[in-house]
């Protein structure tokens, strides 16, 4: 069964993930892999895991170096994204390199944390944005990322799990309608989330 929870017994004391930090990168990097998914020209879906969020937590303490104080509140950051058993977390990033050409397309993207979804076997989910932050601003421009969990219902969660269900990743935008069809690896990884 999947972790669902990081606790302060499962981060590796800095000297000790400072050591190990390239063969965790690598190891957690081969993981995710198999998920991500790229919805149209420039957004990618990475669906988050226990492994994913503990590498994000040792990660921003090796890099901000703030100590056990800092633990806690990373602790409560990324716990939130960890999937729960009947439910896909992803953080959705909008990757455009070029600073002009980004603020552009967010500009023009306010609200598409409503407008995302997955289509299993036939049925939509919805995602959800993470309510704790500003996803649009008031001024209608987009964030560059986005967090949102994808609650599935008991029929929705078999469906998914079983081999070769077609599923869909899309976003349904008025200004940025794509969608895609997820890899068989991906959603065999993914409907481990779902146990």
């Amino acid at each position: 069964m999947a972790k669902r929870e990081i606790t302060r017994a499962d981060i590796l004391p800095p000297e000790r993930y400072a050591a190990e930090r390239r063969e965790h990168r690598r190891r957690i990097g081969e993981l995710k892999r198999n998920r991500r998914i790229e919805v149209g020209p420039f957004v990618a879906f990475y669906f988050e895991c226990w492994e994913t969020m503990w590498l994000q937590v040792q990660e921003m303490l090796h890099i901000e170096r703030g100590g056990d104080g800092q633990i806690l509140d990373e602790l409560a950051a990324y716990n939130p994204m960890i999937p729960n058993g009947s439910e896909l977390s992803a953080t959705v990033m909008i990757e455009i390199a070029d600073a002009e050409r980004r603020h552009a397309a967010l500009s023009r993207l306010g609200g598409i944390e409503h407008k995302m979804f997955l289509a299993v076997a036939g049925d939509t989910v919805r995602g959800l944005a993470d309510p704790t932050r500003e996803n649009t601003s008031p001024e209608g421009k987009a964030s560059s990322v986005q967090f949102i969990k994808f609650p599935l219902t008991a029929a929705q969660k078999e469906r998914f799990r079983a081999a070769g269900t077609q599923v869909g990743v899309g976003i349904d935008h008025e200004n940025y309608g794509h969608m895609a069809v997820m890899p068989e690896p991906v959603r065999q990884a993914l409907a481990l989330d779902l146990e």
